[in-house]
């Protein structure tokens, strides 16, 4: 049985499927943010806030040059089971890689890897962390871009978790 609830405004997806419960992290309050770059040093037109405001006329635009990252530090351990991300055609990732650390002095450690396409619609990734590894910092590395400059281009982003991790 499977059960799908998402709430827009506040960038929270509920969902459950058997016994797991996964919930979405409110980015703008349980997580700090830090971005490889901003396109142009505009952070007021093209910054990270623009990751979780919830809308899809704003965005996040890295400068040119690959890699590109997007790293997040939650206020709690997370085991994160599902990334939601809506790209700009033309500025998508191609290969990406998902890494996770428990502690700012740890190394961090491949959670897993997956391959957007070049469309503008919202992409689910499940499934990004198949060993459940508990982490407090969350590493999205975009290796390579559909732009031919390396730009990378989001509009929204949702993190979603496993509720019961213990």
């Amino acid at each position: 049985m499977f059960y799908y609830f998402a709430y827009q405004e506040s960038v929270c997806s509920i969902a459950t499927e058997m016994a797991e419960e996964v919930v979405g992290v409110d980015l703008r309050e349980d997580v700090k943010i830090r971005v490889s770059s901003v396109l142009n040093g505009d952070a007021t037109q093209f910054g990270k806030q623009f990751l979780c405001d919830g809308k899809e006329d704003t965005c996040w635009n890295s400068e040119q040059g690959s890699p590109q990252f997007i790293e997040m530090k939650f206020d709690d351990p997370q085991v994160v089971k599902q990334l939601k991300i809506m790209f700009q055609g033309g500025f998508a990732g191609k290969n990406c890689i998902v890494e996770g650390k428990r502690s700012k002095d740890d190394e961090y450690v491949e959670l897993g890897r997956f391959f957007p396409e070049d469309i503008n619609y919202e992409q689910t990734f499940n499934d990004i962390n198949e060993n459940n590894t508990l982490c407090s910092y969350l590493k999205i590395t975009f290796a390579d871009s559909t732009d031919f400059y390396g730009r990378i281009t989001i509009y929204t982003l949702a993190v979603n978790v496993q509720r019961n991790h213990n």
